[in-house]
């Protein structure tokens, strides 16, 4: 059969699952999008590039499989460049296609050319340079397995203009491959599994005061069934990482909490304190473990994890074993039963007083202040929610990234994996609102909840736009203090109350720009009810935005300054 390079594209992504994708046309990829008309996939316009990737971003982190986006070259391709450094920070698999100038004029500095693929290398799990439409039957398919296999991660292929015009004949389309079935490089070999358990089963026979620390590689539901598996008999206090979030229940009496910058105190000192640390599916970034030294200065490490290259880079292992938690944790609560091993709950009781005490602190509250505290704003949403007749497992969370999302960290109850999406390694302002159109995109019959602040929803504010036209579930939370609230913070501590560019002269009215953009808005410093407002399940026009005033000097708390030890938290 005859095909151009583009209708081998669509065609392949069909196979591949792909339904939706993400993008916005331009000269160089006109030639797909063309083809992408004629097809079944449903194409989601959006206003900068950048978000293009984000909405892939909230397909990707809420089903766990890969998610495409497309733009066009040059500047339109640059734009979606942070989009996919945040996908590899967080390990979330997502396909970004991107137009290129034809292959005679790679390299001649033609208009809208840009060395795509050398920018992307150091931020993309891989990137892939498509010189022939026969090109592209290996290099589709080889993305969707890279996406996914081992740690997952973004993908780029960078495909001319003419590759995508160009007509072949080939025999028949590659089959379908289920790149997860495939063997992970690097793993532990399985002939060393059983002797590796084993000496984690005697070390957590001896541990007296042992903690499980896990992070974003645990968070799927496999993972949160296997840690379940491992604390009903093996009890210990559990915490995580800011990534990791989810994958036990808040309301579980073993979760101690997010340990950290801004992590409890509690779950901080549990690590400090901790003779074993069972590490899952995380990497001891640097705002998670504050001063190295000092994390869990006497603990021996277990680490396990799916990337080799974490192991024994920040922390030496007692035991590591490079393979998916999923896999692992079920067979180590397994031994330990029929072993008999079970653990010392005095130590677990230790931290959960302390835990009870801890949450009792107040400090950082302003005194006198009529404004909405955000903390217990952003702890009560479920519960108002299902008031309206939402229930909260029908809800999940989007965050942009400042004190709103540490607060959000902190206080939402988060019950379920995959249902609190955030910047975690990147960091990346404007996250929130385009992730949360990708999370309604996936996940028709729930509600998204965006939790923004008046600094990071302008960074994308024009796909307002886009939720608008595609009218999605979608409630924006925008805490409005007139400052960068992490800056205006940390200058505070950290720099004498020398505000320099974190206070705005001149804030927009929210309520008025959502409107303009066709959105119904509440603003819930005005009214109580706002709530029946923002999770009105009957409205016709789905999106509402919701403004809630709150004082500058909100803080989050603890904060750990940097240098410092995390059991050395500003309280």
């Amino acid at each position: 059969m005859k095909l151009t390079g583009a209708q081998i594209i669509v065609k392949l992504l069909e196979m591949y699952g792909i339904d939706t994708v993400a993008g916005m046309p331009g000269g160089m990829i006109l030639p797909l999008y063309d083809e992408l008309n004629r097809s079944s996939i449903r194409h989601v316009l959006i206003r900068h590039e950048q978000a293009a990737g984000f909405i892939a971003q909230g397909i990707a982190r809420t089903t766990g499989k890969p998610a495409v986006c497309m733009v066009t070259s040059g500047p339109g391709a640059m734009n979606l460049l942070t989009s996919i450094a945040d996908a590899r920070a967080d390990s979330v698999p997502i396909i970004a296609i991107t137009g290129q100038v034809n292959t005679t004029q790679i390299g001649t500095d033609a208009f809208q050319e840009a060395d795509t693929f050398g920018l992307s290398f150091p931020i993309t799990k891989h990137s892939i340079l498509v010189k022939s439409p026969e090109e592209l039957l290996t290099a589709i398919p080889t993305a969707f397995a890279v996406a996914v296999n081992g740690r997952p991660g973004p993908v780029l292929i960078d495909i001319p203009r003419d590759v995508q015009l160009k007509e072949i004949e080939i025999d028949k389309l590659p089959d379908v491959i289920d790149a997860k079935s495939q063997n992970v490089r690097f793993h532990t070999p399985i002939d060393e599994y059983t002797c590796r358990i084993e000496k984690i089963a005697s070390l957590l026979a001896k541990a007296k005061r042992p903690v499980l620390f896990c992070g974003g590689g645990c968070n799927t539901q496999a993972a949160a069934d296997g840690i379940k598996k491992l604390t009903d008999n093996y009890k210990m206090p559990v915490v995580t990482s800011l990534m990791g979030l989810g994958c036990i229940p808040k309301s579980s009496p073993l979760f101690i909490g997010m340990i950290g910058m801004h992590g409890s105190y509690a779950a901080n000192v549990a690590m400090h304190d901790s003779d074993l640390v069972i590490a899952a599916g995380v990497r001891f970034d640097d705002r998670a473990t504050g001063l190295v030294s000092k994390f869990c200065p006497n603990a021996k490490i277990v680490h396990i994890d799916i990337d080799a290259a974490e192991v024994d880079k920040i922390l030496t292992s007692t035991v590591s074993i490079i393979a998916d938690v999923e896999s692992i944790l079920p067979v180590i609560a397994q031994v330990l039963f029929e072993k008999g091993i079970t653990s010392d709950e005095a130590w677990l009781k230790k931290i959960q007083e302390l835990k009870a005490h801890s949450e009792s602190d107040t400090a950082g509250r302003p005194e006198g202040e009529s404004l909405i505290n955000p903390r217990t704003f952003i702890a009560s949403v479920p519960e108002l929610s299902a008031a309206a007749g939402i229930p909260a497992e029908n809800l999940i969370v989007t965050t942009d990234v400042g004190q709103h999302q540490m607060w959000a960290a902190q206080y939402y109850p988060i019950e379920r994996p995959r249902s609190f999406l955030t910047s975690g390694s990147l960091g990346t302002m404007g996250f929130g609102l385009p992730v949360a159109i990708g999370a309604a995109l996936a996940n028709p019959k729930k509600r998204i909840v965006c939790f923004s602040g008046d600094g990071s929803i302008m960074m994308n504010l024009q796909e307002l736009a886009t939720l608008a036209e595609q009218n999605l579930p979608v409630t924006i939370i925008i805490f409005e203090n007139r400052t960068l609230g992490m800056v205006y913070q940390q200058q505070k501590y950290l720099f004498d109350k020398n505000y320099s560019a974190s206070v705005f002269n001149y804030v927009p009215d929210f309520i008025q720009l959502a409107k303009g953009f066709g959105i119904r808005a509440v603003d819930a410093s005005d009214n109580p009810d706002w709530y029946k407002t923002a999770f009105d399940s009957n409205a016709k026009n789905k999106p509402c935005l919701v403004r809630v005033r709150i004082n500058p000097e909100e803080l989050v708390l603890p904060f750990v300054p940097g240098g410092k030890a995390n059991i050395d938290s500003i309280r």
